[in-house]
């Protein structure tokens, strides 16, 4: 019985210094919070929860100096935290309205939206908590309204460009309509000039004057020819003769 005691009376005197200690961390804490020496504080507050965690002062302080070094996702963990460990409506409610603010700041709308309906919930007259949930709600209908506008213009460019490509085809196709027509225009052409060029002259349907002309061509190669066979002869004569013994 003596030692069961004992033991209870060093519980207690251990809770004791543990409970001194953790205020004296939360006044250090709340200090620096007040010198906007928010990283200390933070410091500080983690010290006065310690390792139990349970201080609902210490934990809502801590919180309070993550926010404002613009820690928002440990604030958030901080707060979820102690809204799921409490059931005293006003830490309830204070917990709910600093996680809605976090997650604004993170521009999680619909959560900020449900953690500030949570917080009045518990507090209906909370004008603050009031003012945040119009004001998410107000982002939120701005967001989707943008959504909305954005899809809608995509949705018409896109239409204008499947438009422009219509017209860009139509036009290709007849430039290649236009371009096959041309060619085939010049193919005919000069086919034309080809049966042109290739038709000979019909012996029997020669007249006196084309006859004449075709007598006098003869007659120009033939002299051409022979003053060429003269000029051969005149350079075999020229030859230098080797001289006989």
């Amino acid at each position: 019985m003596r030692q069961f005691i004992i033991v209870v009376l060093l519980i207690l005197q251990a809770s004791f210094v543990f409970a001194q200690q953790e205020k004296k961390y939360i006044k250090k804490g709340n200090d620096l919070y007040q010198q906007q020496n928010y990283k200390d504080a933070e410091s500080n507050y983690r010290q006065s929860v310690g390792k139990k965690a349970q201080t609902v002062e210490g934990n809502f302080n801590l919180g309070d100096a993550l926010y404002k070094q613009k820690k928002y996702d440990d604030a958030q963990k901080q707060f979820t935290k102690i809204a799921s460990g409490s059931n005293n409506k006003q830490v309830l409610a204070d917990a709910y309205h600093n996680l809605g603010n976090s997650l604004l700041q993170k521009k999680k709308l619909e959560e900020s939206i449900a953690a500030y309906k949570k917080s009045l919930l518990r507090n209906p007259t909370d004008e603050e908590t009031r003012y945040n949930l119009a004001y998410a709600q107000k982002m939120l209908k701005k967001q989707q309204d943008d959504k909305k506008k954005n899809d809608q213009n995509n949705k018409d460019n896109k239409n204008k460009d499947k438009d422009k490509n219509k017209d860009k085809n139509k036009d290709d196709k007849n430039k290649d309509k236009k371009d096959q027509d041309k060619n085939k225009q010049d193919q005919n052409k000069d086919q034309d000039k080809k049966d042109q060029g290739e038709q000979k002259p019909d012996p029997n349907n020669v007249s006196k004057e084309d006859a004449e002309r075709m007598l006098e061509a003869l007659g120009n190669d033939e002299k051409q020819t022979q003053d060429k066979l003269k000029n051969q002869k005149l350079k075999g004569a020229r030859r230098r003769v080797a001289q006989e013994w």
